[in-house]
């Protein structure tokens, strides 16, 4: 199938979105069993369920502590972010081995009628649970209007 697989892509004014959308098709249509398209860009997973009076988000940390997690809610605007720094030190014969390792993450989404108190949030099992409910609707209310 890698008769498929586009060898040159003529148009080089498509943004860095298509680009990763292209990989993910070539990675699709490639005989190759490791996929080739760089995943620099990928973060954690999201599922995000509205229900009637709240909104229910899971996002998947697997292997992050809840002192690495920040969580923020702005006019609606929900920020997850996450800060990893690990350190590894390791001593062998004469030397002393060191690895470091700094990760963030942050994904954002808009859930119009939030508010902004009465949030709850768990980290349990590498699954962080985010329970945001609703502003009442003004829907099916009718005020009386004065004149004056």
């Amino acid at each position: 199938m890698a008769g498929l697989v586009p060898f040159n892509r003529k148009n080089k004014l498509i943004g860095p979105s298509f680009e990763d959308f292209y990989g993910m098709l070539d990675d699709f249509f490639s005989d190759d069993i490791v996929p080739r398209r760089s995943l620099i860009r990928d973060t954690f997973k999201l599922d995000v369920e509205e229900k009637d009076k709240e909104y229910v988000i899971e996002a998947e940390l697997p292997g992050v502590k809840k002192e690495e997690v920040s969580l923020e809610i702005n006019e609606g605007h929900l920020r997850i972010s996450i800060k990893r720094e690990e350190t590894i030190d390791e001593e062998k014969r004469n030397f002393v081995h060191k690895e470091r390792r700094y990760s963030s993450m942050t994904r954002s989404l808009y859930l119009k009628d939030a508010k902004s108190e009465d949030i709850k949030a768990k980290l349990d099992n590498g699954v962080l649970y985010i329970t945001v409910p609703k502003k009442e609707s003004d829907k099916g209310m009718t005020n009386k209007i004065e004149i004056e």
